[in-house]
């Protein structure tokens, strides 16, 4: 066993200790011992002559109740250093103890005297090579190819730590300063090129970081040279970009991708180049600062600059290959980097241009809705919502959760979203709803998984159809101030497969509030989806105490306060929230009639709709009403075969709805001057406010509005 030891001391260098090299906290210089100098031929080490000298002499015991010191090299070991001795015996001289250090082999001179010349060189003492003075708390150089190693491992590991551009950057800066170098700066392409980019125009780089010592370590005014008695900081003589010019000097330097000394022929023109017309002020002489191009997988995507001060021993020919290493490893970190930033930002921009920008206005319902990404390292998720109109001024309500964190997640999510929309256009019951939904996820894959609550609300008849599909249950507020979760089957989740989804209707009354979300509200790390569903509740029914048993909260205020209720670090998922106001349509404001499929109808429909409208103080509109009508009954009877039904509702416009049980939707056609019809629907374009046809389960429905002027 060698009779050395190599010990590392990490420092920081706020902190300077005695004894060993500062380090920041970024890095550790790691020293090892000086080698064993060579002793005259044939002398023994001097632990085993003392050894010899004690057995002559017979002296090899030790004063009562005194420990005998060990010594090492002919010097006395520290007290941290004696071997621990037993309670109840000692060792003899004559009989070595297996715990005190072995004598150094003959083949490996003793060193006398070194480790007091190392503990003179660590603090204040003159550096072997370059004779110059370290000032007390100074980086202490690298002396071997050990320490290099050992710092080049500990770099990268800090580097590779940073998952974004800047996270990396900075894991560069500061595990260089100060243990490689006193500063350093970091410049990168502008833009950075992004996978297999080409980029376009001219090649600017853009002063992305500098990192230094702290101004209270500066003592010899930054790193200008001993001449300038003032300090210079290094964002006033460094240029924030640069445009590499093609052939030039710093072009070179680049193209060559291996650093090199700032005195160097290559680097001498590159250097201004880069850092600007007063580079001679930054970089001090001598071969003390390294240009290192950051070369990506397949171009170069900036440079780093290390600089030592003036003062400092200058950088070695073998740091040369640190800055490479230091320079690769870097630059592969933001080449990924800049991958995975642009990968996020994709499934980000996926997500939400799948997601609608703006709900629709829908007739006796009022809506509200939330989005919230989950953490930065999975913020893309498949939560969805959405709200359907539907034929006889009903209206869907979609809440959707895709398992997974992924742009995969997404996809899936926009195309379970748009098989909804497509269903929902159908006007089918929403567990038949569910169960092509089932399908569809099936076809998609085994492992696609989600669940989904669908509801359709019908504000004619004050009631709501629910089907789910493994989501959590709604919330309904009423309008006195009680919460309630909904009684719901929770099915199972879409994309199982062999299972049947049951629906419930329910009461949906005027003034009440239905509270649709997806798991990520009530269920983290620090509660359980049903403690989270009984927290929700007790909040809406907390926040609608605030307005009264008369009056519902205000629905934006409302869904404000629901994602209050998640505390710092609570949010682990996505959340998709979706708040439904239940106005309702007023049976005083409704007129509904069913008429024969004969020749009498539109002229019956017409008297129909006079009355109503007169009844409503609505007779401005009842030559537009009388024409409109008179044509979609027309189009309608003409070829049913059972009782078409007309209904006109009275909102904030008056909207009329024809529903026969023929699936051939109309469509607006030019009709020729020859023809004796086709310009029914034409009328109807050019008069109502809107219009559209639906085709319905067993049928459609053709509708317009005309606003109450």
């Amino acid at each position: 066993m060698d009779s050395t030891r190599v010990t590392e001391h990490p420092t920081s260098h706020e902190r300077p200790q005695s004894g060993a090299g500062p380090a920041d906290a970024r890095g550790a210089v790691l020293r090892t011992q000086e080698p064993l100098r060579a002793a005259p031929a044939g002398a023994l080490p001097a632990q085993a002559r003392t050894s010899d000298a004690q057995a002559r002499t017979g002296d090899t015991a030790a004063e009562p109740g005194t420990a005998t010191p060990c010594t090492k090299n002919g010097e006395a070991l520290s007290e941290h250093a004696q071997p621990a001795l037993s309670e109840h015996s000692q060792p003899s001289a004559t009989e070595p103890d297996p715990h005190r250090p072995r004598p150094a082999p003959e083949t490996i001179p003793a060193q006398p005297g070194g480790e007091a010349e190392r503990s003179a060189g660590a603090v204040g003492g003159p550096d072997r090579r370059s004779g110059q003075g370290v000032a007390p708390g100074a980086p202490m150089p690298m002396r071997r190819d050990g320490d290099r190693l050992r710092f080049v491992g500990a770099a990268t590991r800090r580097i590779a730590r940073g998952i974004d551009l800047d996270e990396i950057v900075m894991g560069l800066c500061r595990a260089t300063v100060p243990t490689f170098s006193d500063a350093i700066l970091v410049y990168l392409r502008e833009p950075l090129p992004v996978g297999d980019e080409r980029p376009t125009g001219p090649m600017l780089l853009r002063l992305r970081r500098t990192d230094r010592i702290p101004e209270e370590r500066d003592t010899e005014g930054g790193f200008m040279p001993a001449l300038q008695p003032e300090p210079v900081d290094l964002a006033v003589v460094t240029a924030e970009q640069c445009e590499v010019r093609p052939g030039g000097a710093l072009a070179e330097v680049l193209r060559g991708v291996r650093p090199v000394f700032a005195d160097a022929p290559a680097a001498h023109d590159a250097l201004p180049e880069l850092l600007g017309p007063e580079a001679q002020l930054t970089v001090p002489t001598g071969q003390r600062a390294i240009l290192a191009p950051l070369r990506g997988r397949r171009r170069v995507i900036g440079a780093a600059v290390f600089l030592r001060r003036p003062e400092r021993m200058a950088f070695e020919q073998d740091d040369l290959l640190v800055a490479a290493q230091l320079a690769t490893h870097s630059a592969l970190g933001i080449d990924k980097a800049v991958l995975y930033g642009r990968e996020a930002y994709i499934a980000d921009e996926l997500q939400r241009t799948m997601l609608p920008e703006a709900l629709p206005k829908c007739t006796g319902v009022r809506l509200a809705h939330r989005y919230l990404p989950a953490a930065e390292t999975a913020r893309v998720g498949g939560d969805w919502y959405d709200a359907i109109p539907l034929p006889g001024s009903r209206v869907a309500l979609v809440v959707g959760d895709v398992m997974g964190h992924s742009m995969t997640s997404a996809a899936i999510m926009g195309q379970l979203r748009t098989t909804a929309q497509t269903l929902a256009g159908l006007d089918l019951p929403p567990q038949e709803v569910l169960h092509h939904l089932d399908e569809q996820a099936q076809r998609l894959g085994t492992d696609r998984m989600a669940t989904c609550l669908y509801a359709v609300y019908d504000p004619v008849s004050h009631r709501i159809t629910i089907a789910n599909a493994g989501h959590p249950p709604p919330v309904l507020l009423h309008l006195g101030g009680r919460a309630e979760v909904l009684r719901v089957p929770p099915g199972a989740p879409i994309g199982v497969g062999g299972v049947d989804f049951e629906a419930v209707e329910l009461d949906a009354p005027a003034g009440g509030t239905l509270l649709l979300y997806t798991d990520g509200l009530v269920e983290s790390r620090l509660r359980d989806v049903w403690t989270g569903i009984e927290q929700l509740r007790e909040k809406l029914a907390a926040t609608a105490q605030l307005t009264g048993p008369d009056h519902p909260p205000p629905l934006e205020a409302l869904c404000d306060e629901v994602l209050d209720m998640l505390g710092p670090g609570d949010r682990d998922d996505d959340i998709a929230l979706l708040a439904a106001r239940f106005d309702g349509i007023a049976p005083s404001d409704v007129a509904y009639w069913f008429l024969e499929p004969e020749e009498m109808a539109p002229g019956r429909a017409r008297r129909l709709a006079r009355h109503a409208l007169s009844r409503w103080g609505l007779e401005e509109l009842t030559d537009s009403v009388e024409l409109l009508i008179s044509e979609v009954v027309t189009n309608a009877v003409r070829y049913a075969t059972r009782p078409v039904t007309l209904r006109l509702l009275r909102t904030d416009v008056l909207r009329c709805e024809v529903t026969d049980d023929v699936p051939q939707l109309p469509r607006l056609r030019q009709a020729r001057a020859t023809d004796e019809g086709g310009r029914g629907l034409y009328l109807v374009n050019r008069l109502a406010k809107r219009w559209g046809a639906t085709r319905l389960s067993a049928g459609k429905v053709v509708w317009f509005e005309l606003n109450q002027a």
